[in-house]
């Protein structure tokens, strides 16, 4: 049977740039970044080396930026990097600011529960709603004022695809006071859009797994602004590992793997990319031909979307269902989020979106990778039509 993996947005096939790299660091490379041996310098030499990849990749030229290698913080995961953003830019001399944090309320959930975290604190947290994928300006900037310490916005939303404005975004807190930090979850969008958060953003979250790099590998770029003024503390406390901002000795083979990733990602970026929105263009208009037009891609009214995140109603059918009926197929896609997707809640994300309770139990999301085709589409499609069809025999 024919396996098609359509679930990139839950994370990616390793690529081989990334599986060599760790291959050989894994056999070479065995000291400790800490160490002051020849072994251990050559570990911190290739921890260096990949957090240079990652930070060209994530800086391009376009940006502005020429990054310093102490702005990126290598941690375990993008969850972790949200966390480290939040906590520790919130209650950096705590004493001595606001206590208000804005969001989206489509935000991942690492953002969202490290929110309610904080909220448990004594902080206030105000969620912005966002309608068909779109960020509400105009309570945002209502909620915005001298109390505000930081706004979180992510680029790319995990399961429609939406992409916020992360310039305008930032021009209104920045408005209000320069103060105001922005941070910008781009774990769905790096290596993913032509367009980069940066110098928009004063931090950004970015995670190995999801562009062909290993798991347990993430990363928060930091702007100069935040480590000169001291604005974020360590959530982790220890050896004083990353210059003080995440103990913990470095998983050296995966950080090598995510740099390698990075740099592979960011010389085939153009190409993938008119990969990506030939392969949204083909899905949507084979849905209509294939399923009918009952079947309804949502498209977020953003003014950019991210081609490779589709999300698709198909009204009558629980999500839940279709899945595991495809996956029986050979074909793998999600019905949202993995990291919230065995909570058993529907998906808060396509409620805000403008979807019903009914609508959201039938929705599902199909996510690109660098490695799926034309080919790939009609596979999923007539699988879907197939376990439609027997679905409905079974509900007669």
């Amino acid at each position: 049977m024919t396996e098609i993996y359509l679930d990139n947005s839950a994370t990616t096939p390793l690529c081989v740039e990334a599986a060599e790299k760790m291959t050989q660091v894994m056999s070479e490379v065995y000291g400790n970044p800490s160490s002051l041996h020849k072994m251990g310098l050559l570990a911190e030499k290739t921890v260096n080396e990949a957090r240079d990849a990652v930070l060209n990749a994530l800086c391009p030229p376009k940006t502005g930026i020429r990054p310093k290698r102490e702005q990126l913080i290598f941690t375990a995961s993008g969850t972790e990097a949200n966390n480290l953003a939040m906590i520790g830019m919130m209650t950096a001399k705590a004493r001595n600011k606001g206590k208000k944090i804005i969001l989206g309320e489509t935000e991942h959930p690492s953002v969202i529960e490290t929110a309610k975290h904080l909220e448990s604190l004594g902080y206030t947290a105000v969620y912005i709603p966002s309608p068909n994928g779109v960020w509400d300006m105009e309570a945002y900037r209502k909620a915005l004022d001298k109390d505000t310490v930081l706004v979180c916005a992510m680029l790319v939303n995990n399961e429609t695809g939406a992409v916020n404005d992360i310039a305008a975004i930032s021009k209104a807190a920045k408005a209000v006071s320069p103060d105001i930090l922005v941070h910008c979850d781009a774990v769905q969008g790096f290596l993913k859009l032509s367009q980069s958060p940066l110098p928009h953003a004063d931090s950004v979250s970015i995670s190995a797994h999801k562009i062909g790099g290993p798991k347990g590998v993430g990363a928060l770029y930091v702007s100069e602004k935040i480590l000169k003024t001291k604005s974020l503390s360590p959530v982790i406390f220890g050896g004083g590992q990353e210059n003080g901002y995440r103990s913990g000795t470095e998983n050296v083979i995966g950080i090598a793997g995510f740099g390698a990733a990075a740099k592979a990602g960011a010389s085939r970026l153009t190409g993938m990319l008119a990969s990506f929105r030939e392969l949204r263009a083909y899905l949507t208009e084979q849905t209509e031909t294939v399923l009918g037009a009952s079947v309804r891609i949502n498209e977020p009214l953003s003014t950019a979307k991210a081609a490779h995140i589709v999300s698709m109603t198909v009204p009558g059918y629980r999500s839940e269902t279709l899945l595991h009926s495809l996956s029986a197929h050979g074909v793998y896609v999600s019905s949202g989020s993995a990291c919230a997707s065995n909570t058993g809640h529907s998906s808060y994300v396509l409620r805000s979106f403008g979807l019903s309770e009914s609508e959201t139990d039938s929705t599902l999301r199909i996510s690109l990778g660098a490695q799926n085709t034309k080919e790939d589409i009609d596979i999923l499609l007539t699988a879907l039509r197939e376990s439609i069809a027997k679905l409905a025999r079974i509900k007669r």
